[in-house]
């Protein structure tokens, strides 16, 4: 257990109602745009009815203002004072009073860019809850595991990310048991074994999955252990050629040494330092040093994409004679084959503790982790982009588990979140939703939408620096909507075109493979027909193009509400020692950056 450290002050309850109200109070006026669907945007007229401005006009503020966000961002820089006050608290200058139609876009971007997470100061630094949770304690490094090729960039990022802060709650809880929920593919559960000596579950509801991840481990065991061999297989025929090297040398220097002193008065042989006496380091023994240490790690990557860097110490590397006098090659062998025999003993007994075991079982609010765990004690439970509820139940999992004594979440996938009031005539048995977990919200009885929590996932930290929305496949679904009402009388489709577009060589290609999916006959409709949609709606992309940009600008804004929502929760526990939001991630990379993060007290 690392020694006792004050963690980082978070705000109270009260302080994070009082900004909670706040946010409310501008999402009831800009919700109405967040949940229109982009799809019905021609058909429901949806620019006429929201927004009473000029889409260039629209436009040219929201890219101004993404642009400046984005250098917020860089700069870790919230919002001046000054920059506070319009727009936040007079919202009819936002949206106007009769017709809640969106008059200022100016205000509206501000606003936005109050009520965002880093702006409203409620997360914790992520470089600072780690100094926190290391204490006195030497910062523990693991095995020096890189796996930038065995996984993508942004998955690589990801988990390293948060595996260093889940063995530094590990660390400070003096724990070893980790419950990663939502495992998926394992590649979080085999790090946190691999790199960090944790002993880990992963529980994933996807059978394809577990096995998946099952095999997948097998293969990383495999190349660690081929990786640690060749590493010790390097290393000592590396200190047996530089003390071989080393000891010619010595002979050498030995006898100039001695011709020296023999020609030196007393008064200068007194002053002689102990480091002239010292091997000096041919050009040759530092270069092969440092083409090996190169090897050690160029040879990783052709193992399978699996890289591990070189896990051993300086002094593996310095010739023997630079510690202890030369000894003969039998006795260095000797000595050698020793250490290897310890260093073997060490390297077996550390490679039983990489226990990760991947299990199947569809998680809820109320499952029991005794009956899927038989071994469970004291542990941390993880999940690294737990979709929908599970990223909620895993805070309620922690709450009611004595032997849980942490909680590290970070969702995504909030447009799967179930609502308690988003049907509020339709009869339901379920007791514990997704959404909303505190008591201020249920007492407000808050509903975002299906189509506000989908917005909720677009990335506008991606569309600032020039990953744009896919305006075109867009537009081209949203006059195939008008088609479809208009040839057929279907005002609300429940199928999905799916990834259509893409495969299209031109919006008719598009309309003719799109109703083919849909069941539709194509063949009533000639040609001309469907490309007199194209020309008379293509004047109004730009319409489409600045309304989505509305909903990206808005995007952080329902979020925040999201895991304001969950961290509420935390706090309204009275086990809940300390709880806080923090960005894990780079968001370009990763745009579901921020965990909630729970601990309870320690014992």
């Amino acid at each position: 257990m690392a020694a006792s450290c004050p963690l980082p002050v978070t705000q109270d309850l009260s302080t994070l109602h009082a900004k909670l109200q706040g946010l409310l109070q501008f999402l009831r006026e800009a919700l109405s745009i967040s949940n229109a669907h982009t799809v019905d945007f021609y058909t429901e007229s949806l620019w006429e009815k929201l927004v009473d401005l000029p889409p260039e006009t629209v436009l040219e503020v929201l890219k101004r203002s993404t642009t400046e966000a984005e250098a917020r961002r860089l700069d870790a820089r919230p919002l001046v004072e000054a920059e506070r006050e319009p727009g936040i608290t007079d919202f009819p200058k936002i949206f106007c009073e009769t017709s809640q139609k969106l008059v200022s876009v100016e205000a509206f971007a501000l606003a936005a860019k109050y009520y965002s997470i880093q702006n409203l100061g409620i997360c914790t630094p992520f470089e600072q809850l780690l100094i926190a949770l290391q204490g006195n304690q030497k910062q523990k490094t693991g095995e020096n595991v890189k796996l930038d090729e065995f996984m993508n960039l942004k998955k690589s990022h990801e988990v390293q990310a948060m595996s260093e802060l889940i063995c530094r709650i590990a660390d400070y809880y003096g724990i070893k048991q980790i419950i990663d929920l939502g495992s998926g593919k394992g590649y979080l559960s085999s790090y946190l074994s691999l790199k960090y000596g944790l002993k880990v579950y992963g529980i994933d509801s996807s059978n394809t999955n577990t096995n998946g991840a099952q095999e997948r481990n097998r293969k990383l065991k495999k190349h660690w252990h081929v990786y640690h061999t060749r590493s010790k297989l390097d290393v000592n025929e590396l200190a047996l050629k530089m003390a071989k090297e080393n000891k010619m040398q010595d002979q050498i220097k030995n006898q100039g040494d001695i011709e020296g002193v023999r020609n030196n008065s007393p008064a200068d042989q007194e002053m002689m330092s102990t480091s002239d006496f010292l091997p000096d380091f041919s050009s040759s023994v530092i270069s092969d040093i440092r083409k090996q240490m190169e090897n050690l790690h160029v040879y990783s990557h052709r193992e399978e994409n699996l890289c591990f860097e070189n896990a051993f110490s300086l002094i593996d590397l310095l010739p023997i004679n630079a510690i202890e006098p030369t000894s003969s090659p039998q006795i260095l062998k000797r000595r050698m084959s020793e250490a290897n025999k310890e260093r073997g003993k060490t390297t077996s007994e550390s490679n039983e503790t990489y226990i990760y075991s991947p299990l199947t079982s569809f998680i809820t609010a109320d499952s029991e982790l005794h009956d899927i765990i038989k071994d469970l004690e004291d542990c941390l439970m993880v999940g690294l982009h737990t979709c929908g509820d599970l990223a909620p139940n895993t805070l309620r999992i922690f709450t009611s588990n004595s032997e849980i004594k942490g909680v590290c979440s970070v969702g995504c996938c909030y447009h799967l979140l179930s609502e308690e009031f988003e049907n509020p005539h339709k009869e339901c048995t379920q007791e514990k939703w997704g959404f909303p977990m505190c008591h201020y919200l249920k007492e407000e009885k808050w509903c975002c939408g299906r189509n506000a929590r989908m917005s909720a996932c677009l990335a506008l930290e991606r569309v600032a620096v020039g990953q744009g929305l896919p305006t075109e496949s867009l537009f081209y679904r949203a006059v195939l909507q008008d088609i479809i009402k208009d040839c057929y009388g279907i005002t609300k489709c429940d199928q999905h075109v799916g990834k259509i577009y893409s495969k299209s060589s031109s919006f008719l290609d598009y309309v003719r493979k799109s109703l083919k999916k849909l069941g539709l006959d194509e063949s009533k409709l000639p040609e001309k027909i469907i490309m007199d949609y194209y020309e008379k709606y293509k004047p109004r992309m730009n319409e489409l193009e600045a309304f989505n940009m509305l909903k990206v600008v808005l995007a952080p804004c329902i979020e925040t509400l999201i895991l304001l929502d969950r961290l509420c929760y935390l706090k309204e526990q009275e086990d809940t020692a300390w709880s806080a939001l923090v960005k894990l991630f780079d968001p370009v990379k990763s745009p579901r950056c921020y965990a909630v993060i729970a601990l309870k007290q320690q014992q």
